[in-house]
Protein backbone atom coordinates (compact mmCIF):
# COMPACT_ATOMS: atom_id res chain seq x y z
CA UNK A 1 0.00 0.00 0.00
CA UNK A 2 1.52 3.45 -1.04
CA UNK A 3 0.74 6.28 1.09
CA UNK A 4 2.37 9.29 1.05
CA UNK A 5 3.69 12.01 4.00
CA UNK A 6 5.28 15.59 5.27
CA UNK A 7 7.77 16.34 7.17
CA UNK A 8 6.87 19.68 8.14
CA UNK A 9 10.26 21.49 9.23
CA UNK A 10 11.22 24.95 11.08
CA UNK A 11 14.62 26.52 11.49
CA UNK A 12 14.73 28.34 15.03
CA UNK A 13 16.80 31.27 16.41
CA UNK A 14 19.99 29.02 16.80
CA UNK A 15 20.36 27.73 13.05
CA UNK A 16 18.64 24.19 14.68
CA UNK A 17 15.75 22.36 12.97
CA UNK A 18 12.19 21.47 14.79
CA UNK A 19 9.71 19.22 12.97
CA UNK A 20 6.17 19.20 13.92
CA UNK A 21 4.22 15.59 14.84
CA UNK A 22 0.93 14.93 15.14
CA UNK A 23 -1.04 12.30 17.17
CA UNK A 24 -2.71 9.74 15.61
CA UNK A 25 -6.87 9.80 15.59
CA UNK A 26 -6.54 5.77 16.58
CA UNK A 27 -3.80 5.08 19.13
CA UNK A 28 -2.42 8.47 19.92
CA UNK A 29 1.26 8.01 19.00
CA UNK A 30 3.47 10.33 17.30
CA UNK A 31 3.55 10.52 13.54
CA UNK A 32 3.54 12.58 10.46
CA UNK A 33 0.72 13.54 8.51
CA UNK A 34 0.33 11.36 5.97
CA UNK A 35 -2.67 9.76 3.76
CA UNK A 36 -3.41 8.05 0.58
CA UNK A 37 -2.46 9.34 -2.69
CA UNK A 38 -5.18 12.02 -4.20
CA UNK A 39 -6.77 12.20 -7.56
CA UNK A 40 -5.48 15.01 -9.29
CA UNK A 41 -1.99 16.10 -7.09
CA UNK A 42 1.41 15.15 -7.29
CA UNK A 43 2.24 13.52 -4.50
CA UNK A 44 4.62 16.31 -3.06
CA UNK A 45 1.00 18.22 -3.55
CA UNK A 46 -0.62 15.51 -1.35
CA UNK A 47 1.21 15.56 0.99
CA UNK A 48 0.96 19.05 1.75
CA UNK A 49 -2.63 18.77 1.51
CA UNK A 50 -2.42 16.35 3.96
CA UNK A 51 -0.20 18.62 6.50
CA UNK A 52 -3.05 21.27 6.35
CA UNK A 53 -5.95 18.86 7.13
CA UNK A 54 -3.82 16.87 9.63
CA UNK A 55 -1.83 19.92 10.95
CA UNK A 56 -3.10 23.39 9.49
CA UNK A 57 0.36 24.26 8.48
CA UNK A 58 1.15 25.86 4.96
CA UNK A 59 4.19 26.71 3.26
CA UNK A 60 6.77 25.22 0.67
CA UNK A 61 6.81 21.54 0.09
CA UNK A 62 9.72 19.73 -1.50
CA UNK A 63 9.01 17.65 -4.96
CA UNK A 64 11.65 15.37 -4.60
CA UNK A 65 10.97 12.76 -1.53
CA UNK A 66 13.44 13.06 2.04
CA UNK A 67 12.90 9.06 1.49
CA UNK A 68 10.62 6.75 2.56
CA UNK A 69 9.45 4.65 5.98
CA UNK A 70 6.88 1.26 6.63
CA UNK A 71 4.33 0.58 8.91
CA UNK A 72 1.68 -1.82 9.33
CA UNK A 73 -1.75 -0.23 8.48
CA UNK A 74 -4.71 -2.08 10.20
CA UNK A 75 -7.45 -2.41 7.47
CA UNK A 76 -10.96 -4.26 7.70
CA UNK A 77 -10.07 -7.31 6.32
CA UNK A 78 -6.30 -7.53 8.26
CA UNK A 79 -3.37 -5.67 8.56
CA UNK A 80 -0.96 -4.59 5.40
CA UNK A 81 1.98 -2.93 5.13
CA UNK A 82 2.30 0.34 3.93
CA UNK A 83 5.30 2.27 2.69
CA UNK A 84 5.16 6.08 3.14
CA UNK A 85 7.08 8.35 0.75
CA UNK A 86 8.18 11.47 2.67
CA UNK A 87 8.26 15.22 1.19
CA UNK A 88 9.86 17.93 3.62
CA UNK A 89 7.66 21.13 4.12
CA UNK A 90 9.25 24.50 5.19
CA UNK A 91 6.26 25.69 7.29
CA UNK A 92 5.57 29.44 6.79
CA UNK A 93 2.20 29.21 8.92
CA UNK A 94 0.23 27.25 11.17
CA UNK A 95 -3.72 28.35 10.84
CA UNK A 96 -6.23 29.21 13.59
CA UNK A 97 -8.54 26.22 12.58
CA UNK A 98 -8.23 23.62 10.34
CA UNK A 99 -10.16 20.52 9.31
CA UNK A 100 -8.91 17.90 11.90
CA UNK A 101 -7.91 20.26 15.27
CA UNK A 102 -9.65 18.55 17.49
CA UNK A 103 -8.91 14.75 16.26
CA UNK A 104 -5.17 15.26 17.10
CA UNK A 105 -2.67 17.28 18.90
CA UNK A 106 0.08 18.97 17.47
CA UNK A 107 3.84 19.73 18.71
CA UNK A 108 7.50 20.80 17.71
CA UNK A 109 10.21 18.89 18.67
CA UNK A 110 13.76 19.53 18.45
CA UNK A 111 15.14 16.33 15.86
CA UNK A 112 16.23 13.96 18.55
CA UNK A 113 13.41 14.03 20.54
CA UNK A 114 10.76 13.89 17.33
CA UNK A 115 12.92 10.63 16.45
CA UNK A 116 12.56 9.22 19.85
CA UNK A 117 8.98 9.94 20.18
CA UNK A 118 8.33 8.41 16.97
CA UNK A 119 7.76 4.55 17.21
CA UNK A 120 8.76 3.50 13.38
CA UNK A 121 12.34 2.54 13.23
CA UNK A 122 13.02 3.65 9.55
CA UNK A 123 10.83 7.06 10.33
CA UNK A 124 13.55 6.97 13.33
CA UNK A 125 16.48 7.42 10.79
CA UNK A 126 14.32 10.07 8.66
CA UNK A 127 13.74 12.66 11.26
CA UNK A 128 17.61 12.03 12.30
CA UNK A 129 18.93 12.20 9.69
CA UNK A 130 17.49 15.02 8.37
CA UNK A 131 20.05 17.60 9.64
CA UNK A 132 23.11 16.95 11.94
CA UNK A 133 25.23 19.45 13.27
CA UNK A 134 28.73 19.59 13.16
CA UNK A 135 30.80 16.84 15.39
CA UNK A 136 32.03 19.19 17.87
CA UNK A 137 36.30 19.87 17.53
CA UNK A 138 38.95 18.70 19.90
CA UNK A 139 41.38 20.67 20.88
CA UNK A 140 43.98 20.13 18.21
CA UNK A 141 40.98 20.96 15.80
CA UNK A 142 40.26 24.41 17.40
CA UNK A 143 43.69 25.34 17.40
CA UNK A 144 44.93 24.23 13.63
CA UNK A 145 42.03 26.44 12.31
CA UNK A 146 43.36 29.31 14.17
CA UNK A 147 46.25 29.00 12.52
CA UNK A 148 44.95 28.39 8.57
CA UNK A 149 42.70 31.03 9.19
CA UNK A 150 39.48 29.14 10.44
CA UNK A 151 37.65 29.92 13.46
CA UNK A 152 39.26 29.68 17.22
CA UNK A 153 41.99 31.50 19.25
CA UNK A 154 45.01 32.85 17.95
CA UNK A 155 46.90 33.32 20.82
CA UNK A 156 47.39 29.94 23.35
CA UNK A 157 49.12 26.49 22.49
CA UNK A 158 50.41 26.26 18.78
CA UNK A 159 50.37 22.96 16.67
CA UNK A 160 54.13 21.62 16.38
CA UNK A 161 56.02 22.82 13.29
CA UNK A 162 53.37 25.05 12.56
CA UNK A 163 53.46 27.26 15.43
CA UNK A 164 56.32 29.14 13.65
CA UNK A 165 53.64 30.47 10.88
CA UNK A 166 51.80 32.20 13.48
CA UNK A 167 54.50 34.47 13.39
CA UNK A 168 54.40 34.93 9.95
CA UNK A 169 50.85 35.51 9.06
CA UNK A 170 49.54 39.32 9.14
CA UNK A 171 46.10 38.61 9.97
CA UNK A 172 43.88 35.48 10.56
CA UNK A 173 41.12 34.76 7.90
CA UNK A 174 37.38 33.76 9.00
CA UNK A 175 36.87 31.36 5.75
CA UNK A 176 34.30 29.04 7.53
CA UNK A 177 32.13 32.18 9.15
CA UNK A 178 32.24 34.33 5.81
CA UNK A 179 31.31 30.39 3.99
CA UNK A 180 27.74 30.04 7.04
CA UNK A 181 27.37 33.60 6.75
CA UNK A 182 27.10 33.38 2.81
CA UNK A 183 24.95 29.88 3.50
CA UNK A 184 22.68 32.51 5.75
CA UNK A 185 21.90 34.47 2.32
CA UNK A 186 20.86 31.73 0.29
CA UNK A 187 18.58 30.36 2.93
CA UNK A 188 17.08 33.89 3.20
CA UNK A 189 17.21 34.87 -0.12
CA UNK A 190 15.80 31.07 -1.16
CA UNK A 191 12.34 32.21 1.10
CA UNK A 192 12.04 35.44 -0.34
CA UNK A 193 11.90 33.51 -3.42
CA UNK A 194 9.14 31.10 -2.70
CA UNK A 195 7.13 33.71 -1.20
CA UNK A 196 7.63 35.53 -4.35
CA UNK A 197 6.25 32.47 -6.36
CA UNK A 198 3.49 31.39 -4.19
CA UNK A 199 1.88 34.96 -3.65
CA UNK A 200 3.24 35.63 -0.05
CA UNK A 201 3.03 39.43 0.50
CA UNK A 202 3.61 41.98 -2.53
CA UNK A 203 5.61 40.97 -5.07
CA UNK A 204 7.82 44.05 -4.79
CA UNK A 205 8.40 43.21 -1.25
CA UNK A 206 10.31 39.60 -2.23
CA UNK A 207 11.69 40.69 -5.23
CA UNK A 208 13.61 43.67 -2.99
CA UNK A 209 13.94 41.23 -0.16
CA UNK A 210 16.31 38.96 -2.93
CA UNK A 211 17.91 42.05 -3.92
CA UNK A 212 18.88 42.76 -0.65
CA UNK A 213 20.46 39.62 0.33
CA UNK A 214 22.00 39.20 -3.22
CA UNK A 215 23.81 42.26 -2.05
CA UNK A 216 24.86 40.90 1.36
CA UNK A 217 26.13 37.93 0.07
CA UNK A 218 28.72 39.86 -2.89
CA UNK A 219 29.64 41.47 -0.14
CA UNK A 220 31.10 38.21 1.91
CA UNK A 221 32.05 37.05 -1.29
CA UNK A 222 34.30 39.94 -1.87
CA UNK A 223 35.78 39.77 1.69
CA UNK A 224 36.62 35.93 1.12
CA UNK A 225 38.37 36.79 -1.73
CA UNK A 226 40.51 39.94 -0.29
CA UNK A 227 41.54 37.20 2.42
CA UNK A 228 42.54 34.82 -0.05
CA UNK A 229 45.03 36.91 -1.24
CA UNK A 230 46.25 38.46 2.18
CA UNK A 231 45.96 35.32 4.19
CA UNK A 232 49.06 33.26 4.59
CA UNK A 233 48.13 29.61 5.49
CA UNK A 234 44.27 28.36 4.11
CA UNK A 235 42.00 25.88 5.48
CA UNK A 236 41.85 24.56 1.79
CA UNK A 237 43.47 25.12 -0.99
CA UNK A 238 43.35 28.48 -2.29
CA UNK A 239 41.26 27.52 -5.45
CA UNK A 240 39.20 25.39 -4.12
CA UNK A 241 38.02 28.44 -1.27
CA UNK A 242 37.28 30.55 -4.47
CA UNK A 243 35.54 28.39 -6.44
CA UNK A 244 33.19 27.30 -3.60
CA UNK A 245 32.60 30.74 -2.69
CA UNK A 246 32.01 31.47 -6.46
CA UNK A 247 29.23 28.53 -6.68
CA UNK A 248 27.44 29.86 -4.13
CA UNK A 249 27.35 33.21 -5.38
CA UNK A 250 26.00 31.78 -8.45
CA UNK A 251 23.32 30.15 -7.08
CA UNK A 252 22.11 33.74 -5.11
CA UNK A 253 23.06 35.93 -8.05
CA UNK A 254 20.37 33.53 -10.33
CA UNK A 255 17.73 33.71 -7.79
CA UNK A 256 18.47 37.66 -8.24
CA UNK A 257 17.96 36.90 -12.09
CA UNK A 258 14.44 35.35 -11.45
CA UNK A 259 13.68 38.42 -9.52
CA UNK A 260 14.55 40.76 -11.92
CA UNK A 261 12.64 39.07 -14.75
CA UNK A 262 9.88 38.87 -12.69
CA UNK A 263 10.13 42.48 -12.40
CA UNK A 264 10.85 43.48 -15.93
CA UNK A 265 7.51 41.86 -17.40
CA UNK A 266 5.26 42.47 -14.67
CA UNK A 267 5.01 38.83 -14.10
CA UNK A 268 2.07 37.97 -11.06
CA UNK A 269 0.66 34.66 -12.10
CA UNK A 270 2.72 31.60 -11.56
CA UNK A 271 2.90 28.14 -13.43
CA UNK A 272 2.24 25.93 -10.38
CA UNK A 273 5.93 24.00 -11.23
CA UNK A 274 7.90 27.08 -10.80
CA UNK A 275 6.18 26.69 -7.40
CA UNK A 276 7.47 23.22 -7.64
CA UNK A 277 10.89 24.64 -8.36
CA UNK A 278 10.91 26.85 -6.00
CA UNK A 279 9.78 24.56 -3.34
CA UNK A 280 13.39 22.55 -4.43
CA UNK A 281 15.46 25.54 -3.89
CA UNK A 282 14.39 26.03 -0.67
CA UNK A 283 15.74 22.31 0.65
CA UNK A 284 19.00 22.70 -1.87
CA UNK A 285 19.35 26.18 0.80
CA UNK A 286 18.69 24.27 3.39
CA UNK A 287 21.09 21.26 2.00
CA UNK A 288 23.76 23.42 1.49
CA UNK A 289 23.41 25.72 5.13
CA UNK A 290 23.68 22.36 7.20
CA UNK A 291 26.84 21.46 4.79
CA UNK A 292 28.82 24.38 5.40
CA UNK A 293 29.64 24.28 8.52
CA UNK A 294 30.94 20.27 8.35
CA UNK A 295 33.40 21.87 6.13
CA UNK A 296 35.36 22.63 9.52
CA UNK A 297 36.00 18.84 10.13
CA UNK A 298 35.94 17.43 6.99
CA UNK A 299 37.47 13.57 8.03
CA UNK A 300 34.69 13.73 10.98
CA UNK A 301 31.75 14.20 8.59
CA UNK A 302 32.56 12.92 5.14
CA UNK A 303 29.83 10.90 5.10
CA UNK A 304 27.47 13.02 6.37
CA UNK A 305 28.67 15.16 3.85
CA UNK A 306 28.57 12.45 1.03
CA UNK A 307 25.02 11.68 2.13
CA UNK A 308 23.96 15.91 1.83
CA UNK A 309 25.51 16.10 -1.32
CA UNK A 310 23.72 13.20 -2.96
CA UNK A 311 20.44 14.39 -2.01
CA UNK A 312 21.64 18.05 -3.77
CA UNK A 313 22.32 15.86 -6.43
CA UNK A 314 18.73 14.11 -6.33
CA UNK A 315 16.57 16.83 -6.09
CA UNK A 316 18.48 18.57 -9.32
CA UNK A 317 17.72 16.21 -11.11
CA UNK A 318 13.75 16.13 -9.99
CA UNK A 319 13.73 20.16 -11.02
CA UNK A 320 15.24 19.11 -14.36
CA UNK A 321 12.05 16.47 -15.04
CA UNK A 322 9.74 19.51 -13.66
CA UNK A 323 11.57 22.31 -15.41
CA UNK A 324 10.48 19.93 -18.98
CA UNK A 325 7.10 18.86 -17.77
CA UNK A 326 6.22 22.50 -16.70
CA UNK A 327 7.87 24.31 -20.44
CA UNK A 328 5.98 21.44 -22.32
CA UNK A 329 2.49 22.59 -20.63
CA UNK A 330 3.52 26.16 -20.96
CA UNK A 331 3.77 25.83 -24.32
CA UNK A 332 0.53 23.88 -25.06
CA UNK A 333 -1.14 26.43 -23.08
CA UNK A 334 0.11 29.16 -24.91
CA UNK A 335 0.54 28.33 -28.15
CA UNK A 336 -1.55 31.63 -29.63
CA UNK A 337 0.61 33.72 -26.70
CA UNK A 338 4.01 33.24 -28.24
CA UNK A 339 4.99 36.67 -25.77
CA UNK A 340 3.66 34.44 -22.68
CA UNK A 341 5.41 31.63 -23.58
CA UNK A 342 8.89 33.24 -23.81
CA UNK A 343 8.78 35.31 -20.93
CA UNK A 344 7.48 31.62 -18.94
CA UNK A 345 10.46 30.15 -20.81
CA UNK A 346 12.84 32.48 -19.22
CA UNK A 347 11.47 32.52 -16.03
CA UNK A 348 11.77 28.30 -16.29
CA UNK A 349 15.40 28.91 -17.46
CA UNK A 350 16.27 30.79 -14.21
CA UNK A 351 14.85 28.67 -11.62
CA UNK A 352 16.61 25.87 -12.95
CA UNK A 353 19.44 27.61 -13.42
CA UNK A 354 19.25 28.12 -9.44
CA UNK A 355 19.28 24.56 -8.81
CA UNK A 356 21.73 23.77 -11.12
CA UNK A 357 24.28 26.09 -9.19
CA UNK A 358 23.47 24.30 -6.26
CA UNK A 359 24.66 21.35 -7.35
CA UNK A 360 27.74 23.03 -8.51
CA UNK A 361 27.98 23.42 -4.52
CA UNK A 362 27.59 20.28 -4.20
CA UNK A 363 30.19 18.93 -6.43
CA UNK A 364 32.84 21.35 -4.72
CA UNK A 365 31.72 20.29 -1.35
CA UNK A 366 32.63 16.45 -2.61
CA UNK A 367 35.46 17.52 -4.05
CA UNK A 368 36.82 18.76 -0.77
CA UNK A 369 36.00 15.52 0.46
CA UNK A 370 37.90 13.42 -1.65
CA UNK A 371 40.56 15.80 -1.34
CA UNK A 372 41.02 15.56 2.61
CA UNK A 373 39.77 11.81 2.68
Amino acid sequence: MRQIGALPYRIVDDGAAEVMLITSRDTGRWVVPKGNPMRGLAPHEAAAAEAWEEAGVTGYVCAAPLGEYRYPKRRRRGVVEAAVAVYPLAVVRQAADWPERGQRTTRWFPLAQAAASVTEPQLKRLIAGFTVPAAPLTVAERVLPAVQGGPGPRKGKRVPMLGWFQSLMPTQGRFFEQFEAHAATLVAGADALAKLFHGEGPVETQIAAIVRHEHEADDITRDVLRDVRRVFVTPFDRSAIIELIGVMDDAIDQMNKTGSTVEIYGVRQFEPDMRDIAGIVVEAARITAEAIPLLRSINRNGDRLNALTERMVEIEGHADAIHDRGLKALYQAHQDEPMRFIVGREIYSHLERIVDRFEDVANEIQGLVIDHA
